[in-house]
């Protein structure tokens, strides 16, 4: 994902955290995994190993599809939390949107 895809999808996920549609940080996010509410995680790439660790195997097991930004600051600042490891998004609508603003740009052209 380019700096541009990261900060809309920052933006947006900011607005999720605002409207009640995304949950932030680890427990949390494990919990609505584990409820199959989680639509799509953004995960931090500094998280922790110890963070990585308690969502990154449930994700996968529960097919989850799952983004990536560059910092937990950065994710932290656009949930309004000083840091922040992972994000939940719970609604289907906002789910499309992250995956849609993510997708590289020259995805479902053909060769």
């Amino acid at each position: 994902m380019d700096e541009a895809q990261q900060r809309k999808v920052l933006g947006l996920l900011g607005l999720g955290v605002r409207g009640r549609l995304a949950l932030v940080g680890v427990d949390r996010v494990r919990e609505a995994v584990k409820g199959g509410k989680v639509r799509v995680a953004v995960v931090a790439r500094d998280a922790s190993p110890n963070a990585r660790q308690k969502v990154d195997g449930l994700l996968a097991g529960r097919r989850v599809p799952t983004l990536e930004v560059d910092s937990a600051d950065a994710l932290g600042q656009a949930t309004g939390k000083p840091s922040a490891a992972i994000v939940g998004v719970l609604d289907d609508k906002l789910a499309a949107g992250l995956l849609a603003v993510a997708k590289p740009a020259d995805a479902g052209r053909e060769a």
